[in-house]
């Protein structure tokens, strides 16, 4: 007879202590896990990332259930920070998928148990074609790890659930190592963000990660003004550019403050008409450089609470980008 189960709704208090131990469990699987690499796995994470750092082909990871869920995360995360990496399930690649794997590839084979049947297929196909195999596993001395090339020998620590049966802890642990070698080869080939930005080009990640030089108004549509332009003048600059701010320029061109709509407000008790903007500008205007991120300038914009920010170069103006400029392209 099929065993149901009642539906009851969770008891507040309950439901905390539940997710408390849960995470204090999985605290001390990572800890555990952290001493781990203190010892021998640190040696053969250091084998294991050299070993993917060096080879000329992708990187193919392989796994089963939820360690199979674990393993595409894994291939997602080394892509999108330039390993080429994808996953293959051990059951398709036993129906054709292993010719995707090639000789010049490395192979990350994922189980708990290191007994998992379906990855024979895989490990044999390693072998025989001698393509670097890296199991993650707490069975050191298991099947998959008598064939790998390198074994990073998780331990073996409690699951969070308290039936000791749901992989939690345990997948917790793969993720960790596998977001380890991800962030171990990036760093190793220089990454940067805008290797990153190549990998991410939609969403507000991409928008983040745009550089202000992409967006910033340029040329004729910075306003500017020379010392000792009076106030009218600046203010007329003021509204036909619309961007809130008129820059102030020394004789040599270079930036000696702004005009902003705020410094007109704070001064509107004086007789503007015979004012110059050296008497109302800001001697010390927020700057940034063409190479800023678009997400860097907004939150300079939210810090100092401003609207525009001058792009200079060598303290020159060469541009303006204004908050609804970095809204327009989604930077957050």
């Amino acid at each position: 007879m099929e065993a149901r189960l009642l539906k009851t709704k969770p008891d507040g208090r309950a439901a905390l202590e539940s997710a408390l131990r849960t995470i204090a469990t999985d605290q001390a699987g990572v800890e555990a896990l952290a001493e781990a690499f203190r010892a021998e796995l640190g040696a053969s994470f250091v084998h294991a990332a050299e070993l993917l750092g060096g080879i000329r082909g992708r990187v193919i990871v392989t796994g089963v259930g939820k360690s199979g869920h674990i393993g595409s995360k894994i291939a997602a995360t080394l892509a999108s920070t330039g390993t080429p990496a994808f996953f293959v399930h051990p059951a398709e690649a036993n129906h054709g998928d292993l010719g995707m794997i090639a000789r010049d590839d490395a192979i990350i084979a994922i189980s708990w148990s290191g007994e998992t049947l379906e990855l024979k297929g895989i490990v044999a196909y390693a072998r025989r074609f001698a393509i670097p195999l890296i199991a993650i596993t707490a069975g050191e001395k298991s099947a998959l790890a008598r064939e790998a090339t390198v074994v990073l020998a998780l331990p073996r620590v409690q699951e969070a659930c308290p039936h000791g049966l749901a992989p939690t802890t345990s997948t917790l642990l793969q993720l960790v190592v596998g977001d380890a070698l991800a962030v171990a080869l990036l760093e190793a080939r220089g990454f940067t963000p805008d290797h990153f930005r190549t990998f991410h080009p939609a969403g507000q990640l991409g928008a983040n990660l745009t550089h202000v030089s992409e967006i910033m108004l340029t040329g004729d549509r910075i306003p500017t003004a020379a010392r000792g332009t009076l106030m009218p003048e600046a203010v007329m600059t003021l509204s036909r550019k619309q961007v809130g701010c008129v820059c102030v320029l020394e004789a040599d061109g270079t930036l000696a403050g702004i005009v902003t709509d705020g410094d007109v407000a704070r001064n509107l008790h004086r007789d503007l008409r015979n004012v110059s903007v050296d008497e109302v500008m800001t001697t010390t205007p927020k700057t940034a450089t063409p190479d800023t991120l678009a997400g860097k300038a907004m939150a300079m914009l939210n810090e100092f609470k401003i609207s525009a920010l001058v792009i200079t170069e060598e303290n020159r103006p060469v541009g303006i980008v204004h908050f609804h400029d970095l809204l327009k392209i989604g930077a957050a």
